[in-house]
């Protein structure tokens, strides 16, 4: 499996067949770099007589082995984090350089170890041929001064350990009796019967220490944040992965191996290239980012994201993010949820309405039905008779319970601000637009239920508007470019003939159409004047808690108001029987308040009953019931309100329902 980046830091020795790597420094800080010291010559007692002083600031590990053997004895400690940068010399560390993932530190030969070494040799064994054994390149300075210093110099110079064997034996052969050169050179020429002398001195020992530990400070520095942020990626519900710029990939996290369905026992990268190529070569051909594309992969919906890496000014790879779309939808519907208003809730239920007749029961069967599906619903009746009440029992009995139930009245605002109420708006949308924007009714509904009343007033505009939303179920700002998907289920109401504004032209038809899939008619009052006394009295007990009426007089109440039961007609319907009760809370709850002279002023309803009815000393109502309806009086009523069902209806007082069974005798 591929890691962003490497392990973190642990501090222990590391044991790798038979080679050592000791510790030179028994006080273990984690706080400090580690240093591995590797030298198989002369070169170790120098580093190991060095080390001591700089024990504050590193810890060093000394490894006695050179080459593969030195790799193999470093690689565990180097993924582990124990040690940070290796110091070695010559071909050596030029190997371990190359196949090493930390610094190596080389100790330099300068030009004074090198004339330390002449001027060693020339004192020790005056006029002996001298031969010297460099790593890499020979000098060709030291090849002029060589004559004014007047001495026989040869210079050999070498890449791996087995060059240095050569160097040594072709420098022999030449008649050389000194060789000055690093340790293996020194015990070669040994071997060979010839003086030597150690080039490295303490001084470049001492400066290669220092690199040494500025390096491995700021690599921890470096490592540290590494680490940090591998352990923060990692931890991501998010998929991540970086490319090079040439499309190799360099990291990933777990994540995105999860939502990408890869199996982690083969090999990764060739899968993950498969998976997200097609986004990197976009990105690299169009020089653009991906920002939140939806796309399929291995069947599930993602979020996915492309962006370059720029460093300098050029362009050095890229990273794609991969979110599951499902998380994206639930972590958009819990920041609606948390944002959302804690007034938009729906208080009633279906049991709220109060009633036994047929025509109520009715009610609650189809809107039970409806409460269980999903689809839009469109009450009708005249005002007053419950629409926003039913509307919330719906909601209510259905699964969206708990969300937000939002109601917006279409007539409430002019028609400049409707849209940007219903659907929102970006700043700047339109003069004096809020500042950030501001998202609309249906977003804030989202997953829940919108009420939209007066539906028969809402402007044509705003109608083609409407329409779009209930078709794509999306919404998009006024302002915006982009359309923000809503899940939303639509309750629409009118006391108007929907029907015949369609034909009038005023309404459009497929909106109509759309509305009309499930369709409640709310009857008047006065149709089911059964009802009344029992809400009456359900309206009567809130009024006794809000205006402090005396449990006593509530029955009082109840008799005074009954020959409006039974003779009135209601145009106002439930929404005027509960002002009519509260009314007659306040003036009739105390006994000695007002004459009942003055009753005829404080409820002129009982004058506008079908039959006048004069009001008794005592307050009781006394008359003939009025006439019933004809069929030619409703003729003569559309006559009069130019065949206006609705409005031929309240004229009579009674109605729709009453009024086209009449018709129809």
């Amino acid at each position: 499996m591929f890691h962003l980046f490497r392990g973190t830091f642990h501090n222990r020795s590391i044991v790798s067949g038979d080679s050592i790597v000791s510790t030179l420094v028994s006080n273990p800080n984690q706080g400090r770099p580690g240093i591995a010291l590797v030298s198989i010559s002369r070169l170790r007692a120098l580093c190991e007589t060095v080390a001591p002083r700089y024990a504050e600031h590193a810890r060093f590990f000394s490894v006695r082995e050179g080459y593969g053997a030195a790799v193999t004895a470093l690689q565990a400690s180097v993924d582990a984090g124990t040690v940070d940068v290796v110091l070695a010399a010559g071909s050596n560390g030029a190997y371990l350089r190359d196949n090493l993932s930390v610094p190596v530190v080389m100790v330099k030969v300068n030009g004074f170890d090198v004339l330390s070494g002449i001027t060693q040799a020339i004192t020790m064994w005056p006029g002996a041929p001298i031969g010297l054994v460099l790593h890499e390149t020979v000098s060709k300075e030291l090849t002029d001064l060589s004559a004014w210093l007047n001495v026989a110099l040869k210079q050999r110079a070498y890449r791996s350990i087995d060059e240095v064997r050569v160097a040594v034996d072709t420098l022999a052969a030449e008649g050389c009796k000194v060789i000055i050169g690093p340790g293996m050179a020194c015990d070669l020429a040994q071997q060979a019967g010839l003086h030597s002398v150690f080039l490295y001195s303490l001084g470049a020992v001492e400066e290669a220490f220092e690199r040494s530990i500025e390096l491995a400070r700021v690599s921890r520095q470096k490592e540290s944040k590494r680490v940090r942020l591998n352990t923060i990626v990692a931890h991501l519900r998010d998929g991540v992965a970086a490319f090079d710029d040439a499309g190799q990939l360099e990291a990933v996290n777990p994540a995105m191996l999860d939502l990408l369905g890869l199996d982690r026992t083969r090999d990764l990268p060739p899968q993950i290239a498969s998976a997200v190529g097609p986004l990197l070569r976009e990105t690299l051909d169009t020089d653009a980012p991906i920002d939140e594309r939806i796309e399929q992969i291995d069947g599930r919906a993602l979020i996915v994201n492309c962006v370059p890496i720029v460093e300098h000014g050029l362009r050095s790879g890229s990273v794609v993010t991969v979110q599951d779309a499902l998380v994206a939808q639930r972590i958009d519907r819990t920041l609606r949820t948390s944002q959302r208003p804690k007034h938009l809730v729906a208080r009633h239920s279906l049991s709220d309405l109060t009633g036994a007749s047929p025509a109520l029961e009715r009610v609650r069967r189809i809107a039970r039905a409806g409460a269980a599906h999903d689809a839009t619903v469109l009450l009708a009746g005249e005002s007053g008779t419950g629409k926003e009440l039913v509307a919330q029992g719906i909601h209510n009995a259905s699964r969206r319970r708990g969300n937000p139930f939002v109601a917006f009245n279409c007539a409430a605002l002019p028609e400049g601000l409707i849209e940007s109420e219903l659907f929102g708006h970006e700043e700047g949308a339109f003069t004096g637009a809020r500042r950030g924007g501001s998202p609309g009714l249906f977003e804030t509904a989202h997953t829940g239920t919108i009420f939209l009343d007066e539906i028969g007033e809402m402007p044509a505009a705003s109608q083609s508007r409407l329409l779009r939303v209930l078709q794509e179920r999306e919404v998009m700002k006024l302002g915006s470019g982009r359309a923000t998907p809503i899940d939303v289920r639509v309750i629409a109401a009118t006391h108007r003939d929907l029907h015949a504004l369609v034909e009038q032209g005023v309404f459009r038809a497929d909106l109509y159409f759309r509305l009309n899939l499930l369709q409640i008619e709310l009857p008047p009052l006065r149709e089911r004047r059964d009802d009344i006394p029992e809400l009456a009295r359900h309206l009567l007990r809130r009024s006794v808690t809000k205006y402090g009426l005396p449990a006593a007089a509530t029955e009082r109440v109840l008799e005074f108001l009954t020959p409006l039961f039974e003779h009135y007609a209601w145009p106002g319907n439930v929404r005027e029987l509960e002002n009519l009760i509260a009314r007659a809370a306040i003036y009739l709850g105390d006994a000695a308040s007002s004459a009942w002279q003055d009753l005829r002023d404080v409820f002129p309803e009982f004058g506008r009953m079908h039959a006048p009815l004069a009001l008794a000393a005592n307050g009781k109502v006394a008359g003939p019931p009025p006439a019933a309806v004809t069929r030619d009086d409703v003729l003569r009523a559309l006559e009069k309100n130019g065949n206006n069902r609705a409005a031929a209806s309240r004229a009579l007082g009674i109605g729709r329902t009453t009024l086209w069974r009449l018709l129809k005798k």
